[in-house]
């Protein structure tokens, strides 16, 4: 801005002045022609006068740089001329200067020399006799006079234009030092030219209309992040060109990075073959949905290109954490695959001594023992279906059941009752320890939760061992705790116990029989109680199951 200012205000000053010296040059070439005529009259009227009285005799005794004066006759000859031999010098009688002078007794003239450049100014004056007197001076021309003051010219130029440029300079640079001063941050506060207020006015109308949208895009933006990071699904956000954008913590935490890459392709946050195969896909302009396995999970990638003036622009990815459906589907298989093998065996059996019975293979005394291998079978066959149905009305959640004010210490007791039985026939003693708790819960659960806990310490137990019952506060709530002196679990297994139809000991678990969905049940129970359940176990020393309420006492 300040050199445009400065070329304007240069520009300006050098124009200024040269008008200003042309218009001053025709001035004073007007005032010094006009000064020169007066004085070619008043030069004529006193040559007049001599000549008059003296005849052209008073013509010769003129200076020798006196003007040209020339005396010519009625019939137009030539009488006298200072700078010229008078004989030799043609008629002027056809002169303008000297046929005004006749008929009005004075006259003038202006002629120009094309070779010369000069100009030449007669003036003619009649005499009595009726000779007329005329004087003439020379005067240059605009040209001419230009022509001889160039070099003086040229130098005031060259002066005159140094002296603008330093004035312009400065001048430029004062009226720009208040602009480059302005606080356009605050334009109020600023005191400069009336002229600028209303640019600052607008800039100062604008910065509220930006900062309104800024306000309102950190807005969007905090909202946006708010919403992306309280998703459980993963979003990433890409151009053409694979780079990352955008992304939440979740989409770092599926793929199992420690932290987004900056400026870099998303290839590099997974190089899987499927994971490349669908951004390739996406930013050719087509929707992909692949399925992908990231650590030790599953995730579910949906790609979507983003089309700007029916170009791809960039891809929007999104990753749906589907690893707990996934292992529900392997599980379901798994399930159904060991519920079929587990009705399988009893159905077997149940079968093959049918046969043989129906086949009169058995002898009489013979057919009350398989009638009850057949009993045996059935009603472990009755006994698994019941777990399976259970497990089932756990994993719905559709118990018919309601919660209640439970005495835990009472219905601890209860149960080992019912379990004294088996416990002295293996020769295991059941303790009860602790005090009454009221609890409220579902009691027909917590009493399935406890005898497949106790049932299960007297199934794993040694001859002479114990299972011990203790009812207790906790630190957050009320506990239950089923320690037994049994064969133990050993570190590795006590993660899968809680599966459907895993067993620590296979050929064990054959002996004291069992659906295999004990530990599952209390597992899922728990869970419907809102409970919480956990196992310490030692190899040979025996194993302590706890049943804790976290924050209910």
């Amino acid at each position: 801005m300040t050199k445009r200012i400065f070329r304007a205000v240069f520009l300006v000053s050098a124009l200024a002045l040269a008008v200003g010296l042309a218009f001053l040059m025709v001035v004073l070439y007007q005032f010094f022609g006009g000064q020169l005529e007066t004085e070619l009259k008043n030069e004529a009227s006193y040559l007049s006068i001599a000549v008059e009285n003296d005849g052209a005799k008073a013509l010769e005794e003129l200076p020798e740089h006196a003007e040209r004066v020339t005396l010519i006759s009625k019939d137009g000859d030539v009488l006298f001329d200072n700078r010229a031999d008078a004989s030799e010098m043609e008629n002027h009688a056809e002169r303008e200067e000297i046929r005004e002078a006749r008929e009005r007794g004075y006259g003038q003239a202006v002629r120009t020399s094309n070779t010369l450049a000069e100009k030449t100014v007669y003036y003619a004056l009649r005499l009595e006799n009726g000779d007329v007197l005329r004087i003439s001076s020379t005067q240059y021309t605009v040209a001419a006079l230009l022509g001889g003051l160039l070099q003086p010219v040229l130098l005031v130029l060259i002066m005159v234009l140094i002296l603008s440029g330093i004035f312009a300079s400065r001048a430029s640079k004062k009226i720009v030092k208040p602009l480059n001063e302005l606080d356009l941050d605050d334009p109020e506060a600023n005191e400069t030219y009336d002229e600028v207020a209303p640019l600052l006015g607008k800039i100062r109308n604008q910065q509220r209309t930006i900062q309104q949208q800024l306000s309102a895009a950190k807005r969007q933006q905090q909202e946006f992040s708010i919403i992306t990071e309280n998703m459980s699904e993963g979003l990433l956000v890409i151009d053409k060109q694979t780079d990352l954008l955008s992304f939440n913590s979740s989409a770092l935490r599926i793929l199992g990075a420690k932290a987004a890459p900056q400026n870099q392709s998303v290839l590099t946050l997974n190089r899987s073959e499927p994971f490349r195969r669908t951004i390739d896909a996406v930013l050719a302009g087509g929707h992909r949905t692949e399925l992908l396995q990231v650590q030790d999970g599953f995730c579910q990638l949906i790609a979507n290109p983003v089309l700007r003036r029916g170009e791809v622009a960039g891809a929007v990815l999104l990753l749906v954490d589907v690893t707990e459906r996934i292992q529900r589907e392997n599980l379901r298989r798994e399930f159904t695959a060991n519920v079929s093998h587990e009705l399988k065996t009893p159905l077997t059996s149940i079968s093959g001594f049918a046969e043989i019975i129906q086949d009169g293979f058995v002898k009489q005394e013979d057919i009350k023992k398989f009638a009850g291998k057949i009993f045996d079978e059935a009603q472990r066959l009755i006994v698994l279906v019941g777990d399976v149905i259970k497990i089932s009305q756990l994993d719905e959640g559709c118990l018919p059941y309601e919660e209640e004010e439970v005495d835990l210490f009472q219905a601890a007791g209860e149960i080992l009752q019912r379990l004294h039985d088996p416990a002295q026939e293996r020769g295991v003693s059941l303790h009860l320890e602790g005090g009454h708790i009221i609890h409220q819960t579902v009691k027909p659960i917590l009493e399935e939760i406890l005898y497949n806990l106790c049932e299960n310490g007297i199934k794993y137990n040694r001859e002479g061992g114990s299972v011990t019952v203790t009812v207790r506060r906790g630190e957050d709530g009320a506990e239950i705790s089923v320690k037994d002196t049994g064969i133990g679990i050993p570190k590795p297994q006590q993660e899968r116990i809680f599966e459907r139809f895993y067993r620590v000991d296979k050929s064990h678990s054959k002996e004291v029989g069992g659906t295999g969905l004990g530990l599952s049940i209390v597992k899922h129970g728990a869970a419907y109680l809102g409970a919480g359940v956990s196992v310490h176990s030692e190899p040979g020393q025996g194993s302590e199951f706890i049943l804790a309420w976290r924050g209910k006492k």
